[in-house]
């Protein structure tokens, strides 16, 4: 697989959720089916180790930071052997520089292809020091960005930071997701100034999904000048019926071929807005959104339950009432057929 090919084609990758059973232990037999649920749903990567995974992952009293990257990749390459087609593993690393290489090569080693780089360890350090660890990290695997909104523990970065950070030549994509359109302008205009056309946008932004992928950018109006697009989506949004995901953003490639695309587009983009809202719980801060993609999960039997590692980590008042009211409201948006057919073979 060529990674750069394959990202900037447009792709679902889902962030993996952490599988537990009832005494918050590692359920090794839910997250394999979680994987060969994202395989088999039509995925084109999976982002494993990230916000999602939960990050309490690497603490030594859970220590499963390394077994549940390999578990991922092994599934993958198990379930892949069956119908074998270009596949992205991206690892999430984090923390400082020395544990953020130290990750990387950890993951290079077992066989991923990139890195997702959160930043939330360095972003009180000056921008000339962030840059500098993304470079470090960048020298072992390609690096995946990822604009993080402040509201879950980012940074707003100035257009100057990410212009320079567009100039790294290992960065293959950048996951934008600031929850905000200015500063989303600000990411996708630093690539298109640094004629990176080798750098792949993909959304973050939980808000604005199909907005985000429906837009041609550009940042002049002279004959000529560049159009960029966000081609896809690294999301926790996309580790819910992913099936769907899959058929809508293939549903919009070719909406984006057309002169014009239909309305309804915008209709189904704030269905989905509302469906992420309940499942993120953005009522309450995104306080339950860990807990929120693991009962969508749950209720489909592909989690046991809604446990995190975290015991405080819970649902928030009123949540469970609405993600049932999106899910019964916009049932178009649901793969529950989809998963019953196949769940009792993901879980052998």
């Amino acid at each position: 697989m060529e990674l750069r090919a394959h990202l900037l084609e447009g792709q679902v990758i889902p962030a993996f959720p952490l599988a537990l059973d009832a005494r918050r232990k590692w359920s090794e037999r839910h997250q394999r089916a979680l994987a060969r649920y994202y395989v088999e749903a039509g995925a084109g990567g999976l982002a494993v180790g990230v916000h999602s995974t939960q990050f309490e992952i690497r603490a030594p009293e859970h220590g499963l930071f390394r077994p549940v990257l390999e578990l991922a990749r092994e599934t993958v390459a198990e379930t892949l052997k069956r119908a074998p087609r270009p596949f992205a593993l991206i690892a999430g690393v984090c923390g400082d520089t020395e544990q953020a290489v130290g990750e990387a090569e950890f993951a290079r080693a077992t066989g991923y292809d990139a890195a997702l780089l959160s930043l939330t360890a360095v972003k009180d350090e000056p921008l000339e020091r962030i840059l500098a660890h993304v470079r470090r990290v960048a020298d072992v695997l390609p690096v995946v960005g990822f604009y993080l909104q402040p509201a879950v523990g980012g940074r707003v970065f100035p257009y100057r930071f990410w212009r320079e950070f567009a100039d790294i030549p290992g960065v293959v994509a950048i996951k934008i997701a600031p929850f905000n359109r200015y500063q989303t302008l600000d990411v996708v205009r630093a690539v298109v100034e640094a004629d990176r056309d080798d750098i792949a946008l993909y959304t973050g932004n939980d808000d604005n999904i199909v907005s985000d992928l429906l837009t041609p950018f550009r940042f002049s109006s002279a004959p000529g000048a560049p159009v960029r697009r966000i081609v896809g989506g690294l999301l926790g949004q996309w580790g819910v019926w992913t099936r769907r995901a899959v058929e809508m953003l293939a549903e919009i490639k070719r909406a984006r071929v057309g002169v014009e695309f239909p309305t309804e587009w915008l209709t189904r983009g704030v269905a989905l807005t509302d469906i992420n809202a309940a499942v993120f719980d953005a009522a309450n801060g995104f306080a339950g959104v860990i807990p929120g993609i693991h009962e969508v999960l749950r209720s489909q039997g592909l989690m046991a339950g809604r446990w995190c590692l975290d015991p405080a980590l819970e649902l928030s008042p009123g949540q469970v009432d609405e993600i049932a009211r999106v899910r019964a409201a916009y049932p178009e948006f649901n793969d529950d057929v989809f998963v019953a057919k196949n769940l009792d073979r993901w879980l052998t």
